[in-house]
């Protein structure tokens, strides 16, 4: 660089800068400040041969005044001006003040590009290295589109200077990023490749930074990159502090370029060429083996630097997943860090063991730190770290440990941080149901969970454990017991009511032999919590009043009294008032047949896949540790219920808020669609659908779907990406009545939706309307009439 002459010392800026640090109010600074740009825009102005200093000295103090804060609209001009000066210390100042003040719509901006191509031209080292900051620095499309095509060139010409060739290389990068296409791949990008053997090591850096973001774009392009990252990272890592004294940092060579190579690697799995894997190899084993030396000094630089270069080693071990004994070791070292007393060091360690335990080689490895990640999530004073002790329990979680993992999850949600309460919430139930061997622990497991932090249990959540308990028939019984004597707690969460209303309006009848939990017992328990809930849970209880109906007849005019009260029938709420109303007339002029029809239990629902795992994904977002769940599903066989309750819009549905969905959960076994709302809307099942068994797979045609229907009562009538509709039929002598029933396969309600069954005259006369049905759902499938 141009030593800075004397006179370059502009004694009237450093005057001016006095001034203003030595004003007593900001009034008196912005007075001065007016001062001068009033003297300043006068030259600007008045004097037309202003030379190049008083215009440097000048560009300097509005550089300065507009860092104060406040804002400059003029001297761009003279500032452009003094790009095309000869002198270094002028052309600084109008590259630094276009860099700073000049916006890229700026009118000046095509003048700018002249110079800037000038510079570039003019094969000065310094004037171009001035003009490549000036082009990262703005960073703009317009300066993308002006010089995209020439940067490469200046990179990778053989007479570029060295501090050129770096400049050029990271300006590229900025455009790149900025306006990736804009920069069009060529003949440079295999030369640009070479660059990491040349013997510079500014170039080297510089390089493998741009290098490393093309390929993570362009991997083919750059793949000859692999072979020369090693190389450059062996000659590195071998070499001793002395051999690269200008690139050691307290006693590590080379750490920023180590690191940079390491990450580049990442970008490609690891090397088919035996030779270069084995060199590889013996990288990682050195760097590996001299963390394990002792420190050679004691400042903090040197630990950081050489942990710098270690732990990317290992996220590049991890990447390959392919070195057992690599990964062991990386285990290892990760476990001593586990009690270090950095707090960086041990979060760092945390997290990358986190995705260690991934790896079927060092999965047992990492699991023999169990104690201490418990420890740690018991007396870490940071709540990140404790986060991250978290993540790592739930991914070294597997059979043999699971009991062990969830009991101090759920010890620790007593006391954690509301920020990450969700989460664990979200993880206990996953683990609970994934490694679940004996059922009735899974129930007390999500039954404490509700108890322990009820206001984050999502509706995910509870949905589920309904959904397994109906799958699974030997655990009926005794989720009915056990929800049954949670409810008994003075003081019991929304969410445990709840459970507890879809449960033993499901299966109450398998608990009503005891004395102690008689039907009116379990009915009386349950109104206990009603008027304490919210609206949805009501509705839902309401729901199972008149499940109760059809499985405990000896309770009906009880609950008939309860639904026929005011605060029932004239409630303010049409959702609540209009469940009311059709439940009470369901119970009083349908059968026993209808009823038992119409309230039946519940069948399997379809295994999918769960949507608190979808849920947790979505909340932690990709690359995250919930991303091992799909590495991990050998380990996880036991997969019960079926995914969130989805979305159906159904043709027995007259309001927005359909009072056929009898316990309001929102899912179909039919359909896999979105998760439903937080609300009571949506139909969880067609109260006469078959189970999913009984449902077709999709036919290439129509016609097979209709031939299917000669010895079949129920199947899929219709079938495509956006709804299903379904087909039931029932006959009894020589009467027979057909339920159709419509599911949406979208993530989005349909609206306006209006199904019409349209019949012959002959078959229009024979139909009989189903009125308590019609009365019930508010439309008829059969006749297509509504009921007001």
């Amino acid at each position: 660089m141009p030593a800075v002459s004397k006179g370059d010392g502009m004694r009237g800026l450093a005057v001016f800068i006095s001034d203003i640090r030595n004003c007593k109010s900001k009034e008196a600074e912005i007075k001065r400040i007016n001062k001068e740009l009033a003297n300043i825009r006068s030259k600007f102005k008045g004097d037309k041969a202003l030379d190049g200093y008083s215009k440097k000295k000048y560009v300097c103090k509005l550089l300065f005044i507009f860092l104060l804060g406040h804002d400059i609209d003029f001297g761009h001009m003279e500032a452009v001006n003094l790009l095309s000066s000869n002198r270094y210390t002028e052309k600084q100042i109008g590259y630094l003040f276009i860099s700073v003040l000049v916006n890229s719509n700026s009118e000046l901006i095509r003048l700018i590009n002249n110079a800037i191509k000038n510079d570039l031209a003019s094969r000065n080292p310094t004037f171009m290295g001035l003009a490549l900051h000036c082009i990262a620095n703005v960073g703009s499309r317009e300066m993308a589109e002006a010089f995209a095509g020439e940067i490469p060139k200046i990179l990778v010409a053989g007479d570029t200077m060295d501090s050129v060739k770096q400049s050029a290389a990271l300006c590229l990068l900025r455009l790149y990023r900025t306006s990736p296409d804009l920069v069009p791949m060529g003949d440079w990008t295999s030369r640009v490749v070479h660059l990491l053997n040349d013997q510079h090591l500014g170039v080297v850096t510089a390089a493998t930074s741009l290098i490393t973001t093309l390929a993570q774009k362009n991997p083919e392009e750059f793949k000859t990159s692999v072979s020369l990252a090693v190389s450059r990272l062996s000659r590195i890592v071998t070499s001793a502090s002395t051999d690269l004294q200008d690139y050691t940092y307290y006693f590590v060579p080379a750490p920023w370029l180590s690191v940079k190579l390491l990450r580049l690697l990442q970008c490609y799995p690891p090397p088919e060429d035996p030779a270069v894997r084995g060199r590889l190899t013996e990288c990682l084993e050195t760097i590996l083996n001299k963390a394990q030396e002792p420190p050679k000094s004691k400042k903090v630089q040197h630990s950081n630097a050489k942990n710098a270069v270690l732990f990317e080693a290992i996220s590049l071990i991890i990447h390959h997943d392919s070195e057992p004994n690599l990964l062991v070791r990386a285990c290892n070292q990760l476990g001593q860090f586990l009690q270090h007393r950095e707090t960086n060091l041990r979060y760092l360690a945390l997290e990358s063991m986190c995705t260690l335990a991934s790896s079927e080689f060092s999965h047992e490895a990492v699991k023999t730190h169990i104690e201490t990640v418990i420890n740690a999530l018991k007396t870490e004073r940071d709540v990140s770290v404790r986060q991250r002790a978290v993540d790592l329990l739930y991914a070294m979680c597997d059979r043999s440990n699971a009991q062990q993992i969830v009991a101090e999850m759920l010890n620790y949600l007593e006391t954690a941080d509301y920020s990450i309460r969700e989460e664990i919430v979200l993880k206990v139930a996953i683990l609970a149901e994934k490694y679940a061997v004996d059922y009735t622990w899974y129930v007390d497991t999500i039954l404490n969970l509700i108890r322990i932090a009820g206001d984050y249990v999502s509706e995910e959540v509870w949905y589920r454990v309904i959904q397994i308990v109906i799958n699974r028939d030997d655990v009926q019984g005794y989720a009915a017991k056990t929800v049954f004597e949670a409810l008994q707690a003075p003081a019991c969460h929304e969410n445990l009511v709840k459970v507890g209303g879809y449960i033993l309006g499901e299966f109450g009848n398998l608990i009503a032999g005891d004395p102690r939990s008689s039907p009116l017992i379990q009915f009386n328990l349950l109104h206990s919590k009603f008027h304490l809930c919210s609206v949805p849970t009501r509705a839902l209880l309401l729901s199972t009043y008149i499940k109760f109906v059809n499985l405990f007849p000896e309770i009906k005019t009880t609950i008939q009294d309860v639904l026929r009260s005011d605060s029932q029938l004239k409630n303010a709420d049409v959702e609540l008032q209009q469940r009311a109303v059709e439940y009470l007339r369901l119970s009083t002029i349908a059968s026993t047949d209808i009823l038992a029809t119409v309230l039946e239990e519940m069948p399997p629902f379809p295994e999918r896949e769960s949507s608190i795992l979808a849920k947790l994904k979505k909340k932690k977002g990709p690359g995250t540790v919930t991303d091992l769940e799909e590495i991990k599903k050998e380990r996880s066989s036991d997969m019960n219920g079926s995914a969130e309750p989805a979305s159906v819009n159904a043709s027995a549905v007259s309001t927005p808020s359909p009072s056929a969905d009898l316990l309001g959960l929102g899912a179909a076994p039919l359909t896999n669609s979105a998760p439903p709302p937080a609300s009571s809307g949506s139909l969880l099942v067609d109260v006469f659908s078959d189970s999913a068994s009984a449902v077709a797979p999709l036919a290439p045609g129509s016609d097979d779907n209709f031939a299917r229907f000669v010895c079949k009562n129920n199947g899929v009538l219709f079938e495509n990406q956006l709804l299903q509709i379904g087909l039931k039929s029932e006959f009894r002598q020589n009467l027979g009545r057909m339920f159709i029933f419509y599911g949406n396969k979208t993530s989005t309600q349909f609206l306006n939706f209006t199904p019409t069954v349209i019949c012959s005259d002959d078959l229009q006369s024979n139909i009989l309307k189903c009125n308590s049905i019609c009365l019930f759902f508010g439309f008829c499938a059969l006749c297509s009439t509504k009921v007001q």
